[in-house]
Parts: structure tokens; C-alpha cells; sequence
């Protein structure tokens, strides 16, 4: 048997081991937290790093400095992030085509689900599918009617092989039973444009991008890809309940650590980016990007990343996509 002197000792250790992860925390932050944005400035994450980063930053009293390391689809930035301490002071704002997509077609140097610890999904934006008003077809129906009359007469713009357009297309064809062919181009802009003209038929891409030209008169929207209707276009059915059930395709932007990162860091900066999230002036200015803002729950993330990883990998087996 322990001498009563020793347990009384082991015990005020195990003690003060339990109180080292609060202490650790409670000096924590204790200087400047780096976002990674791994593309160039501009686009939705870098807009998202700097909206987020100043309100969080009001309450954990260190400045957030946005560091944009962009190139290769973000593997530069993402890499950058694994390969950096797990202590809170370097995070990294990635995107599905950043960690679902691009590691699905490319060799990078990380593995997208072991290499990253979740913090929380930020945004939603489901993609859209849209088509020339040359195509004969209304409805999601009637376009998969119309592609199986004619195997591989319809073309399909993406803005790269690969790319979340792209594989959100061999989604589609694989549920459907549908032939199109594959267009790829260097950006969604010249892909929008030669739909906009007549060049190809039909394409996925960010809702966003569809609303102005499908005012316009310039093309038309068939449907939203995500699991219910899009708040920005309420009207719009989605693919899942035009024919396709269990069809999903959407691009998200998320907040991730290293891995390793500790659950009590994790816990805070969820808990701080999503009350910067909820702040109505944040809220609006997202929802103007067509964006839907999310939770900050590291386990949805987890799920959302797994998933999307899993089912990429999949269709790019599938429809034998290889980058050239």
C-alpha cells in the first residue's frame, strides 16, 4: 500500500497536470495570429480573413495578420500551414477546391484530412447549374432528357480539369446517366463568357456568378447544388429534387490549424469566429457574397472534409480525370 504522503502527492500532480491545458490557454494569444490565404489577394478567402480577423481580434487583443501564399490551387499556402507549429499562431483559410478537389487530381505535398486540425466551416455557397437560352431545356428533367438523346452532344464548360466545376459535372453525369463533354478552361471568367456566347451549353459554377448574366437574359439558371434552396434564390430548385436525388456539389471556405492543434485552442477560436460571424454588419456583408455563413463547428467541418475528400477521389477514379 502507498504511504498516505505519496498518494496525497500523486493526487496534487495529477492535480496540476489537469489545470496545465487552462493555463496554457489563459496566456494564450500572446502575440500577432497569422491567417494563411492560400491564393492572391481579392477573392472571397482573402475577403473573409480580412472581414473576420479585426473582430476577433477586438476580443483576444492580438492583431490577425493576413499572409496571402498563393499558387498551385493553394497547395503552397496549405503546406505551408502543415508544416507549421501547432500553437494556435498560424492558421489557414482553405477552400473545397483547395482541400477537396486539388488533392483528389493532384500530387501535394500534405494529406487533407491528416495533416490539418478543423476549427469550423465559415461559408456556403452552393454551385449552380446554368445554360445557354439556345438549350432546350427548363428544368433539370429536361436537360438530362435532352443529354441522353445525344450522348456527348453537350458541352460542358469548366474552369479547369479538375476543378470543382468540372468534377461537380462528373458528378452529375455519373447520377444521371448522362454523357457531356468536358470543355476546360484557364478561370471561371473565359468559361462564363463563352456560355454567355453560345460557345458551350451548359456548366456549374458559384451561384454568384450566374445571377447577373441570368437577369440579364444571357443564360439560364436550372437549378442550385446544395442539399436545400439557396436564401439568395429561393425560387430556384436544386438539383437533388429535380431528379437527382442525394446530388450535392458546393465550394466552402473553412478555418484550419496544423494538426496537433489543442482542443482548448480549437474551442476558442471557434467559439470567437463564430461570434464574428453572427455580428449582423459581418452577417450581411457575407450574405452579399452569396455566401452562406456556417456554424464554426470543428466536428461539421471534419465530417464536411471526409465526405468531400472521399467522393471526389471517387468520381476522379470514375471519369478517369488526369491533369495534363
Amino acid at each position: 500500500m502507498q504511504p498516505l504522503f505519496s498518494r496525497r502527492i500523486a493526487g496534487a500532480l495529477l492535480a496540476l497536470l489537469a489545470l496545465l491545458p487552462v493555463a496554457a490557454l489563459a496566456d494564450y494569444p500572446d502575440r500577432p495570429i497569422t491567417i494563411v490565404v492560400p491564393f492572391p489577394p481579392g477573392g472571397s478567402p482573402d475577403v473573409l480573413a480580412r472581414l473576420l480577423g479585426p473582430k476577433v481580434s477586438e476580443v483576444l487583443k492580438q492583431p490577425f495578420l493576413v499572409d496571402n501564399k498563393g499558387g498551385a490551387t493553394g497547395a503552397i499556402g496549405l503546406a505551408h500551414t502543415a508544416k507549421a507549429a501547432p500553437d494556435g499562431y498560424t492558421i489557414v483559410i482553405a477552400t473545397a477546391s483547395s482541400l477537396g478537389t486539388n488533392p483528389a487530381v493532384a500530387k501535394v505535398p500534405f494529406d487533407p484530412v491528416k495533416d490539418f486540425t478543423p476549427i469550423g466551416l465559415i461559408a456556403l455557397e452552393p454551385m449552380g447549374l446554368a445554360v445557354h437560352p439556345s438549350v432546350k431545356a427548363s428544368s433539370v428533367r429536361e436537360l438530362i432528357a435532352l443529354a441522353k438523346a445525344k450522348p456527348g452532344g453537350l458541352n460542358m464548360a469548366s474552369f479547369g480539369t479538375g476543378s470543382v466545376s468540372h468534377l461537380s459535372g462528373e458528378l452529375f453525369n455519373s447520377m444521371a446517366g448522362t454523357k457531356m463533354t468536358h470543355v476546360p478552361y484557364k478561370g471561371a471568367a473565359p468559361a462564363t463568357a463563352d456560355l454567355m456566347a453560345g460557345q458551350v451549353d451548359l456548366m456549374f459554377n458559384s451561384i454568384s456568378v450566374f445571377v447577373a448574366p441570368a437577369k440579364a437574359g444571357k443564360l439560364r439558371m436550372l437549378a442550385t447544388a446544395g442539399t436545400s434552396r439557396s436564401p439568395a434564390l429561393p425560387d430556384l430548385p436544386t438539383v437533388a429534387e429535380s431528379g437527382v436525388p442525394g446530388f450535392e456539389a458546393a465550394t466552402w471556405h473553412a478555418l484550419l490549424g496544423p494538426a496537433g492543434l489543442p482542443p482548448d485552442i480549437v474551442a476558442l477560436l471557434a467559439r470567437e469566429f463564430g461570434r464574428a460571424m453572427n455580428l449582423p454588419e459581418i452577417k450581411e456583408k457575407i450574405f452579399a457574397m452569396s455566401l452562406e455563413p456556417q456554424g464554426m463547428n470543428p466536428a461539421q467541418l471534419s465530417a464536411t472534409l471526409q465526405r468531400d475528400v472521399a467522393k471526389w477521389k471517387r468520381i476522379v477514379s470514375e471519369a478517369n480525370i488526369k491533369l495534363d
